[in-house]
């Protein structure tokens, strides 16, 4: 299994209002009351809720239903089209 690519841009992070399953993470703006604005870090990276966990929110959710190629794909797709929200 693929390690996630995650860039540590934060875009995931500064639009939680938008996901049914981020929504209660909204300081009010939309984005995560754990959000680093200067570092774009997770100021609870190690005590972060599941859906923040990737490798652990498809074995949970999707690892059924589709490869982990694919989750990461569509992943990938999510954090483009949140960082082009910018």
């Amino acid at each position: 299994m693929i390690d996630f690519p995650c860039t540590q841009c934060g875009a995931c992070c500064r639009h939680v209002n938008l996901s049914n399953q981020t929504d209660f993470l909204d300081r009010g703006d939309g984005k995560c009351r754990y959000h680093d604005l200067t570092t774009h870090l997770c100021t609870i990276y190690e005590n972060r809720p599941e859906v923040c966990r990737v490798d652990t929110y498809y074995e949970q959710h999707f690892k059924q239903k589709i490869s982990w190629e694919q989750f990461v794909d569509l992943n990938l797709i999510a954090c483009k089209q949140l960082d082009q929200l910018e």
